[in-house]
């Protein structure tokens, strides 16, 4: 007998020896661009970032590449314009997609399952099919070369009315008839009641759309052709055209540009996992 649960110990000790070896393995697989992105970008002129076998650390370090580029274009600008497209999208998402969820989640009528449905199957077509009557649509009320122009594609989305449809769904329907008591109306409910216990998935949504509009390229290609409109994506386009032979300065650009999505995921990534969660179990 005692030696039989040595055994499962020894089992369970090979297990997660196992797992925590292909946990690194794996966490070092996908983390190992941006280390080397990073590594690249702190390169001084003088090494040979080709060089064989590589060479992770560099020999000096230096910051020069980092001033160049912001030196180089209007860096500012394109920051300024990609924080404003960024909270924009964030804020009309979060605002429409749980107005959208509401009613789907906590009012009863007639088709709301074959709406919501309806909704989902959105999801299965590419946004490259919808581009040509979105531009369209722009061009016709006048949003090229604006914010609400770049903005206008992410204002609602299937994936922000699913999750935030699941949350309502979470909350007991007793807090609902306790406010109406209180004299409280729909909107009210929906944005004293409701909204503040789904915090975590609303927090959830702002994070995927937050990456999504940040580094967003194709839309904003399109709609925008000044370049004090441009974005840091569109920016960085410019990086590659501008130093061909030196990838560290085009190092340096994409390090910039990744940093807002990094400092707000680690903002808010305390509300992320619980969020995630709650919008999947409930259906």
């Amino acid at each position: 007998m005692a030696e039989r649960n040595k055994k499962k110990i020894y089992g369970r000790i090979i297990n997660k020896v196992f797992l925590y070896i292909l946990l690194i393995i794996v966490t070092l697989f996908m983390i190992g661009p941006f280390l080397w992105l990073l590594s690249t970008s702190l390169k001084s002129g003088g090494e040979n970032i080709f060089q064989y076998p590589p060479n992770l650390l560099p020999e000096h370090f230096t910051l020069t590449n980092f001033v160049k580029v912001m030196d180089t274009f209007p860096f500012w600008r394109y920051l300024f314009n990609s924080i404003v497209v960024a909270v924009l999208t964030v804020f009309l998402n979060v605002l429409f997609c749980s107005l959208a969820a509401y009613p789907l989640a906590r009012m009863n009528f007639k088709g709301k399952n074959v709406i919501f449905i309806l909704i989902l199957t959105t999801m299965m077509i590419p946004f490259q099919l919808l581009m040509i009557p979105v531009y369209i649509i722009s061009l016709n009320l006048g949003l090229q070369n604006t914010y609400l122009g770049m903005v206008l594609p992410h204002v609602t989305t299937a994936f922000g009315v699913f999750l935030m449809r699941q949350a309502f769904l979470t909350v007991p329907n007793e807090l609902d008839e306790s406010a109406r008591m209180d004299g409280a109306n729909r909107f009210q409910i929906w944005l004293r009641i409701l909204m503040p216990l789904v915090r975590p998935s609303m927090v959830t949504l702002m994070i995927f759309t937050f990456v999504s509009a940040w580094g967003d390229f194709l839309w904003p290609l399109i709609i925008v052709n000044d370049q004090s409109m441009y974005t840091l994506p569109l920016g960085l386009n410019m990086l590659s055209g501008t130093f061909t032979s030196d990838w560290r300065l085009i190092a340096a650009g994409a390090i910039i540009s990744m940093l807002p999505i990094i400092i707000f995921f680690l903002f808010l990534q305390r509300f992320f996992i619980s969020g995630a969660m709650k919008g999947s179990i409930k259906g």
